[in-house]
């Protein structure tokens, strides 16, 4: 609904813009009213080369005439489906109706297929292929631009192909997630380390993963490790899924592994966000989209 102002606007624009053709149009059409006998009828008076003048002839009948039916057919339009500001026309049409209708419409033809999803349970709904098609397609349309079509993810956005969950890998926690979506933040914690302590941590964390490390600056930053981060991380690093504290004992990272990215994770910290879609997808549409992200881990 417009306010006042911008009725009134589009009103008075559209109604001058229209009335404004058609002056255009008889306008034009009186220039073949003029005498012929005249000097220099039906030219522009400009002359090139001595003899070489620009004509000022009319628009053929046929030609205006068409121009008259668009008018005529601007005015029709506009008493039917309305166009004027706030006026709405006979025929009583908006497109925020017509969306709703074909919305309504398109329910009401997938309600059949969607009923017998409803009728499953949730580990008949994991395995069956048409559930998993049709969830795919959903994915597809509202999940993969962040986690991938295939699901793998992405850099700051979590694998669903593997068995590596921050927030555990149940039926009701992936319906959790999808339903209210996620917030996860890692704090800076080193603010009171120098950069040789957060070197030590950062070869801490590395050797936790198996990788090569120096073991003396290990050990070292394994004193920060306990003082600052078991809280979450838990003492051998295997995470806290009640907190989405990811596990730091295995080779899966969110954002990667390397020295850089580690110590960039400890002066920066980490803000994750996944959107809510219970006002979004309908539960049916959710219910699909879990099965079929847990499909893809099994």
């Amino acid at each position: 609904m417009l306010t006042s102002f911008w009725h009134w606007y589009v009103v008075i624009i559209t109604v001058v813009t229209i009335l404004g053709c058609f002056w255009l149009l008889q306008w034009t059409k009186g220039v073949s009213n003029r005498d012929e006998s005249e000097d220099g009828a039906g030219t522009t008076g400009h002359v090139w080369d001595e003899d070489l003048v620009e004509l000022n002839n009319p628009l053929p009948r046929w030609w205006l005439q068409l121009f008259y039916i668009t008018i005529a057919f601007a005015f029709i339009y506009l008493i039917l489906f309305g166009g004027l500001g706030n006026i709405p026309g006979v025929l009583n049409w908006s497109q925020e109706g017509q969306y709703e209708a074909e919305m309504q419409s398109a329910l009401e033809a997938q309600e059949e297929i969607f009923a017998r999803y409803r009728e499953m349970d949730n580990a008949t709904l994991i395995a069956d292929a048409d559930a998993n098609a049709t969830g795919q397609r959903l994915f597809a349309n509202n999940c993969a631009m962040c986690h991938g079509s295939d699901g793998r993810g992405a850099r700051g956005f979590p694998n669903l192909t593997d068995d590596d969950w921050l927030y555990g890998r149940s039926y009701d926690m992936v319906m959790q997630a999808i339903n209210n979506g996620r917030q996860g933040a890692m704090p800076v914690m080193v603010g009171g380390l120098d950069d040789a302590a957060i070197s030590d941590l950062v070869v801490y964390v590395q050797s936790m993963s198996g990788q090569k490390a120096d073991a003396a600056m290990a050990a070292r930053g394994k004193k920060s490790f306990d003082m600052l981060c078991v809280a979450c991380h838990g003492v051998d690093g295997s995470g806290n899924q009640a907190l989405g504290s990811p596990r730091l004992n295995d080779d899966i990272w969110l954002y990667g592994g390397e020295p850089e990215t580690i110590r960039t994770t400890l002066v920066e910290g980490r803000n994750g966000m996944m959107p809510a879609f219970e006002d979004v997808l309908s539960e049916d549409h959710r219910r699909l989209i879990a099965a079929y992200v847990l499909s893809l881990s099994e």
